[in-house]
């Protein structure tokens, strides 16, 4: 049987938020990175995706921040990302994650491993035959080492009819997307925290992938655009633009992104996990200027709800 595609619009990648001295994964702080995304709302959530530091976590820890997920959003399709590059690892990844997410999955993510279509066809077949589950394909070489052509990653989606999706972040993605989308009816996904994605809309995508602070301006941008078209949407961006740009910086995006997240009280600490470097205080020193050119634009219920929420962590809570 074909697992259906994606649904269209914001699919919300999850930070993992970390608590104390040893990091240990903050499952209350996830929680409440969920709610976030459930009052936004989202179409899906995206757990353990390279922003969400999939690779740093062992096998419990995965399965805690899948099943933590999954419980926190019922009903919400939920797609996993895979870390692991090797056939054998990612298909033992991609039974943790099935376990835990249980009827929620809606998809498994894997970067592309190889540039070759017939032996990256090869390794997604084996992921999706062990477990059923739909793939999402990720181009995204800064992540990956691997540089696809357009007709390359074509040539793979359509050599398995289990992609469910295609995250598009090869640079420049407008471009990227507009030849993907006209020759596949799979859904084309725009990502890289949404610096893109007026354009990737126009060139065909079918929404947005990513892990913006404030998914707010993301649901305020895909709105409009299915209202009044470009225009629209240009307009609704327009005002977020300085802030995606901020937590776009290559290399401490990440460490941004998580700050923010804990000064909007979303998370309780912004710690990321070595080898990910920390975020300067030359640049932190800009945070409150950029929160504050943004608070008028979120919805009443998130000014009040979660700008200064405070957090408590109960240690079962805590992996």
């Amino acid at each position: 049987m074909t697992p259906p595609p994606l649904s269209p619009g914001l699919w919300g990648i999850l930070a993992t938020p970390f608590h104390g001295d040893r990091l240990a994964v903050d499952l209350a702080s996830m929680r409440t990175e969920v709610d976030l995304y459930l009052g936004v709302p989202a179409q899906g959530l995206v757990a353990l995706g390279v922003f969400g530091e999939g690779a740093a976590l062992d096998s419990a820890e995965q399965t805690a921040v899948v099943a933590t997920v999954a419980e926190q959003a019922p009903g919400l399709p939920l797609t996993v990302g895979l870390s692991a590059r090797t056939t054998a690892v990612a298909v033992e990844q991609a039974r943790t994650a099935a376990a835990a997410a249980g009827p929620a999955l809606a998809g498994l993510m894997v970067q592309a491993n190889t540039p070759d279509p017939a032996v990256l066809a090869r390794h997604l077949q084996a992921i999706h035959d062990e477990v059923g589950a739909g793939i999402v394909l990720q181009d995204y070489p800064v992540a990956s080492g691997i540089r696809m052509t357009d007709a390359q990653v074509l040539e793979t989606v359509n050599a398995c009819p289990f992609i469910v999706a295609v995250k598009s972040e090869a640079p420049p993605t407008a471009l990227a997307i507009a030849r993907l989308s006209a020759h596949t009816d799979i859904p084309i996904f725009g990502g890289l925290g949404g610096v893109g994605l007026i354009d990737e809309l126009a060139a065909g995508a079918a929404g947005v992938m990513t892990g913006f602070s404030h998914p707010e301006g993301l649901r305020a941008a895909l709105d409009a655009w299915h209202e009044g078209g470009y225009d629209a949407a240009r307009a609704a961006f327009a005002p977020w633009l300085p802030l995606v740009n901020y937590e776009a910086q290559p290399g401490i995006g990440l460490s941004l992104r998580k700050e923010i997240l804990a000064r909007r009280g979303v998370i309780a600490e912004a710690a990321v996990r070595p080898p990910s470097p920390t975020a300067p205080e030359e640049l932190l020193r800009l945070v409150p200027d950029h929160l504050a050119a943004v608070q008028e634009l979120l919805p009443t219920t998130s000014r009040n709800l979660l700008v200064g929420a405070s957090h408590h962590h109960p240690t079962e809570e805590r992996s």
